[in-house]
């Protein structure tokens, strides 16, 4: 075909999505499989949301409320923000979508980091925006490198702080002294997919800074600690002029009614909530220790996954765990061969893991 493609778009590579489970099973021969490597909920969905579910499917002809006035009215009184300082997208990524739209354009920087989420930079080049992208100093976000990254050009950064995939966070000082070097004309991205699994004492709080002379934006999600990834719905908190910009590029009904329903149920389910973080602190604590008495290098980190040096091929080690009913995700792709990403599951699943992690290592190293 004969079609008019610009090489920004032409030269893209399409965010390449995990295989279900039940692919992967009849691929592999097994069964009763256990998926520990896309970071999510293993306690699964809250139960409060799976009922308000069921209860709202007979009116799923009518269109959904397209300013998600409910989930608004109650996510604002929880974290105390107004409701025009909120915008929800299809997931966390769509929000990250109509930062990008509405900020950048043909010739405009934007500085991220490596590694982190992949979708930063491919919105940013479907765009024909310009990646700036700087290394990971130690693990984590290299800030200093990255103020003096800035230009006339630059219109976002974007930093997810807990990074993915390294679980690193920075602190209010270092941020603070980050922020004072940027200037107003750049909009500051803390996208915190996996802020509620950080220790309180030390973690950020976005609404300090939505109304500072630098514009900061934060994103989070329903996916993580409240367990409705396949619903899709996140948000981001941000000054309400920076809200309305998004809004003129924000598709009308973009967040559908399951998703609205759900997610207003998970802001009331605190109980669901609290397990979700208790398990993931016990889970991280017994499976640092079990897998460091493997003689492996577990990471600290502040999310409800971590990294593992295995001292071998990580993607050897992966092929083994799936033949064993165990997906993991080894980080080749990110510039570490030798390391694996583990997400916390339940106890079971816990237990399965380094059952089967000491098998494969065992035929691995010998």
């Amino acid at each position: 075909m004969k079609l008019h493609i610009s090489d920004n778009i032409k030269s893209l590579i399409p965010y390449p999505p995990g295989k279900p489970l039940k692919e992967l099973e009849r691929e592999y021969g097994v069964t009763n499989s256990i998926k520990m490597a896309s970071n999510e909920n293993s306690l699964g969905p809250s139960p409060k949301a799976m009922a308000a579910i069921a209860q709202c499917l007979a009116g799923l002809h009518r269109y959904p409320d397209g300013s998600c006035h409910y989930l608004a009215q109650a996510l604002a009184e929880k974290l105390g923000v107004k409701m025009d300082e909120l915008v929800f997208g299809n997931g966390s990524n769509e929000v990250i979508d109509f930062l990008v739209r509405a900020f950048v354009s043909t010739g405009c920087e934007v500085i991220t980091s490596h590694p982190s989420f992949l979708v930063y930079q491919t919105m940013v080049q479907a765009r024909d925006g310009i990646n700036i992208v700087v290394p990971l100093q130690d693990m984590a976000h290299d800030l200093d490198t990255i103020a003096t990254k800035v230009t006339d050009k630059t219109s976002l950064i974007f930093l997810d702080n807990p990074n993915n995939p390294t679980g690193t966070v920075f602190d209010r000082p270092t941020f603070e002294s980050f922020l004072a070097k940027i200037p107003e004309t750049v909009v500051v991205v803390l996208d915190e997919a996996y802020v509620d699994f950080v220790d309180p004492a030390i973690r950020l709080d976005v609404r300090d800074y939505i109304h500072g002379s630098t514009s900061v934006v934060g994103l989070r999600t329903f996916s993580k600690a409240y367990g409705i990834a396949g619903l899709r719905v996140g948000f981001g908190i941000m000054n309400s002029e920076i809200a309305g910009y998004l809004h003129r590029v924000r598709q009308p009904f973009n967040v559908n009614e399951l998703a609205q329903v759900g997610a207003l149920a998970c802001v009331q389910d605190d109980d669901h909530y609290n397990k979700t973080m208790a398990m993931t602190r016990d889970g991280i604590a017994w499976l640092s220790a079990k897998i460091t008495a493997l003689g492996c290098h577990v990471f600290p980190t502040h999310t409800n996954f971590f990294l593992v040096d295995v001292g071998c091929d990580g993607k050897e080690l992966y092929e083994n765990l799936l033949h064993q009913g165990v997906i993991i995700r080894p980080m080749s792709a990110y510039g570490y061969p030798s390391y694996i990403r583990i997400t916390v599951g339940t106890k079971a699943e816990n237990e399965r893991l380094i059952t089967s992690l000491i098998t494969a290592l065992e035929e691995i190293k010998g």
